[in-house]
């Protein structure tokens, strides 16, 4: 079964193809649940997120914002043409995707009223993983890559989501936090704050408290890349204890992304 996306019928971007590797948008009902399936395999089985008696049963990690939005897969063509060869995904939601009244999954976390008054085009990212096998600098790419794709075709201005810190202890995170609210936090006119009942502060450590490096280094692969494409992060951290993880929030302004990904890709789609 084709998935039909609720908004239109646009065509997606051509697969991109690095050796046995490709990037492109899920196409079927089949595709989408091994997405789901992997998201659960990495979030509940691996990470130690707390499913509920539904996703337990059903061993995928779905909410309803999934029947809205496109589903990035990566391929791994050695193993399968289809979806059985999906080893990682990314969710994206555009802001066209949203029924009438309806919110971003971001703002169950942060107010993110700055970014909606904002004049471009939006699109929340989200969900993203990759099978433990997988895990290398040509696939992250390869998923950047995709994103760069479908920004173009869409003509995206602002991408934005929540990004997770692995753990939920404040003190052995304090490093990262205070570094990314030191170094990368967002402008005031795009700045997402954390909801008030939720919010965690940040800045908890002094300039001369931690190892700037260090904390850049022990930052994600996912965060460290959306900071490569000129990134900033949002006012406050939020604890989700479901899912072990004590999440940021990312902006990125697409006229500000100068790496390769989205540039090249604007030179071959010329």
């Amino acid at each position: 079964m084709t998935i039909q996306h609720p908004v239109d019928s646009v065509v997606a971007f051509p697969e991109i193809r690095v050796g046995n590797l490709g990037v492109r948008l899920a196409a079927t009902a089949d595709e989408l649940d091994a997405a789901l399936a992997l998201r659960f395999r990495i979030f509940y089985e691996e990470l130690g997120a707390h499913p509920d008696e539904a996703t337990l049963a059903s061993g995928r990690d779905r909410d309803a914002f999934d029947a809205i939005a496109d589903h990035l897969l990566v391929i791994d063509h050695d193993i399968g043409d289809d979806a059985r060869g999906v080893v990682g995904t990314y969710r994206l939601i555009r802001q066209e995707a949203l029924a009438p009244g309806q919110q971003f999954y971001s703002a169950d976390e942060y107010d993110i009223a700055p970014l909606q008054r904002f004049s471009g085009r939006l699109l929340e990212l989200g969900r993203s993983c990759v099978d433990q096998a997988h895990r290398s600098r040509a696939v992250m790419q390869l998923l950047w890559r995709g994103i760069a794709a479908y920004v173009f075709q869409h003509g995206i201005e602002l991408m934005f989501g929540c990004a997770s810190l692995h753990g939920t202890d404040l003190d052995e995170l304090a490093p990262c936090l205070s570094y990314l609210h030191a170094q990368h936090l967002a402008p005031p006119h795009i700045r997402p704050r954390a909801l008030d009942e939720r919010y965690v502060e940040m800045r908890r450590l002094g300039d001369g408290e931690y190892d700037a490096r260090q904390a850049l280094a022990e930052l994600p692969p996912l965060i460290k890349g959306y900071l490569r494409l000129g990134g900033f992060v949002g006012d406050g951290a939020v604890i989700d204890w479901q899912f072990n993880t004590t999440d940021i929030a990312v902006v990125v302004q697409t006229d500000l992304v100068t790496e390769k990904y989205y540039r090249h890709y604007e030179r071959q789609s010329r």
